[in-house]
């Protein structure tokens, strides 16, 4: 298909387009600045986060101002998580409103959304499901025992340069160094059918090293990280009774009788799984699941999705994940004959078996990803 690039390439093809929004990164500010101090932007931006520091602060009983934050260039941190949690959430509906108010692109009309971890809180927000200063209230309430959780909790990315995953087997493997009782390890995320996001407390990570050969063909690997990170969306959110709080604030916000439009994929279930009644029970999962960030990968390429907007300050791991199989896809139908073409092959086995069924993967070739604030301080507008 033709690229999409101006605001009339766009409108026209909303109904082939899926939105993805960002969660909690290490960096969040990305390009924020200058949306506030663009001349026709700003005021749109500005308001939105008024609202996030006034959500924010009431709620933490300190004074937050983040556009003072986005002004001085200081990023958020663990101590900050609360403010961070208001701030993407803000900029990232603001950034919808500058793409209705001045291009006339109206987000209710594409095809879908996603939102990898927080952003699925957004998308909500964005679909109608809820207000954003309502929406926002429950996990600034719960940021302070997140992030404190932290402290001691390291991000590990396990991943297989061979076969498959079982991320059954890899459940398994992380419920028998709990039992030791020396700490808890989860899957926080399943990012393709060849990785999966870890977190782990104490050394729970160095102990499941030397059995992870036991997962695969003696390929499989586990690179810690180096930032500390809120275990959301693992078992460790159980110590502080993060999930049941969660699901008791939920009876509390108003809204959550609709429908999100457009649809959202949940990454709780991987599929286009919220109605008019389940929105509070699917977010109370949302705080202790693994996020199945392949499964939306799925859907949004069977679906047809030809185009794919990221919303939200510098968008990391959504656009890298695609990015990344357009690239082992290319490399794995390379018509080409001799040892480089089959060198490629035996490096992707985990895709090779999956190309045949699941065809809609080699539309990843041809997806276009569009960072939506780089396209709006893009634009000429006056």
């Amino acid at each position: 298909m033709p690229e999409v690039k101006s605001a009339k390439d766009l409108r026209e093809h909303m109904p082939q387009t899926a939105f993805a929004f960002r969660g909690y990164n290490v960096t969040n500010l990305g390009r924020t600045r200058e949306l506030l101090e663009h001349p026709v932007y700003g005021g749109v931006v500005q308001r939105h986060l008024r609202l996030g520091s006034q959500v924010c602060a009431d709620l933490v009983h300190r004074t937050v101002d983040l556009e003072v934050r986005i002004r001085e260039g200081r990023d958020t941190d663990l101590d900050s998580y609360d403010e961070a949690i208001a701030l993407i959430m803000a900029v990232e509906i603001a950034q919808l409103k500058l793409l209705e108010e001045f291009f006339n692109i109206q987000y209710s009309r594409a095809r879908m959304a996603i939102g990898f971890s927080l952003g699925e809180i957004a998308a909500l927000v964005a679909g109608g499901v809820f207000a954003l200063e309502d929406a926002m209230r429950i996990p600034i309430q719960l940021a302070a025992d997140s992030a404190a959780l932290a402290h001691d909790v390291t991000l590990g990315v396990l991943f297989s340069r061979g076969k498959q995953l079982s991320v059954e087997r890899v459940h398994r493997l992380c419920m028998e160094i709990n039992l030791e009782g020396r700490g808890v390890v989860g899957v926080s995320a399943i990012l393709s059918p060849n990785s999966v996001l870890l977190m782990g407390q104490q050394d729970t990570l160095a102990r499941l090293t030397p059995h992870i050969k036991s997962l695969g063909d003696g390929r499989t690997y586990l690179r810690p990280n180096e930032h500390r990170w809120p275990p959301l969306h693992s078992p460790v959110i159980w110590q502080r009774q993060i999930s049941d709080r969660a699901r008791h604030l939920l009876h509390t916000i108003p809204g959550g009788f609709r429908a999100p439009v457009p649809p959202v994929l949940s990454l709780v279930t991987g599929q286009l799984s919220y109605t008019e009644t389940n929105t509070r029970e699917l977010l109370g999962y949302w705080v202790d699941h693994p996020q199945r960030l392949w499964s939306a990968v799925e859907q949004t390429l069977a679906l047809g999705i030809e185009t794919l907007i990221h919303v939200g300050p510098e968008p990391n791991i959504v656009p890298a994940t695609f990015r990344r199989l357009a690239l082992d896809v290319e490399a794995q139908i390379k018509t080409s004959i001799g040892v480089r073409a089959l060198s490629g092959i035996v490096r992707r086995p985990w895709l090779q078996s999956l190309l045949p069924r699941q065809a809609a993967l080699l539309r990843a070739t041809s997806l276009q990803q569009i960072t939506l604030e780089d396209w709006l301080l893009e634009q000429h507008v006056r």
